[in-house]
């Protein structure tokens, strides 16, 4: 099985790329994705969550809010490391059983795991190969206002605590720039793909 990581700026086009890997035939972990699941009450981060940053945080139906909870930890290096350390354990945990769930069914498959910060943790490091994606900081920003999620100034503080774009790069093992058209990306997408299955051949 060859384990891939895929990584890139908030709103650089990651999930995309991720979503065109699936449609060619690997399997796709989303780290968020994994996030949102232990997040959730019953799930194994909540109650360490709810008692460090107290009941404030949570919605009408108690559930955690997550933008209640990134007000708090965004301008606050050391509580958002406490909510990483709550949070990114047992993300890891089961990205590493799906992981060992597919090798078993599928030897020979590839196995993408999509993270918005596998550089700055250092967990690019486990993988067999990483992949970067690009685009410029303009387009970053216009495709995060484009979402409606957050303001512009929330938007900064998010890409104040990723590692710029280009730095990422220095690691990466294939880059994939989505700053052209959806076609030049997918082209992209499958010589990378092309590529990562000929390692597996």
């Amino acid at each position: 099985m060859l384990r891939v990581g895929l990584t890139g700026g908030l709103a650089s086009g990651k999930t995309f790329v991720g979503r065109a890997l699936a449609d060619l035939g690997c399997y796709l972990i989303e780290a968020d994705k994994l996030g949102h699941q232990v997040m959730q009450p019953g799930g194994e981060a909540y109650g360490g969550i709810v008692r460090e940053f107290g009941p404030a945080i949570l919605d009408s139906e108690g559930r955690i809010s997550r933008r209640k909870l990134s007000g708090i930890v965004w301008d606050n290096p050391e509580r958002l490391e406490i909510l990483n350390s709550l949070v990114h354990p047992p993300v890891r945990e089961r990205e590493e059983s799906r992981m060992a769930e597919i090798a078993r069914v599928h030897p020979s498959a590839i196995v993408v795991v999509e993270a918005a910060i596998l550089v700055e943790t250092g967990r690019y490091k486990d993988f067999d190969r990483l992949i970067v994606v690009t685009c410029s900081s303009e387009q970053q920003m216009e495709r995060a206002l484009e979402r409606g999620s957050y303001n512009k100034e929330e938007i900064l503080a998010r890409l104040s605590h990723q590692l710029p774009l280009q730095q990422k790069l220095h690691v990466a093992d294939y880059v994939i720039d989505t700053s052209g058209t959806k076609e030049a990306t997918l082209e992209q997408v499958r010589r990378v793909y092309a590529a990562l299955r000929s390692l597996t051949a």
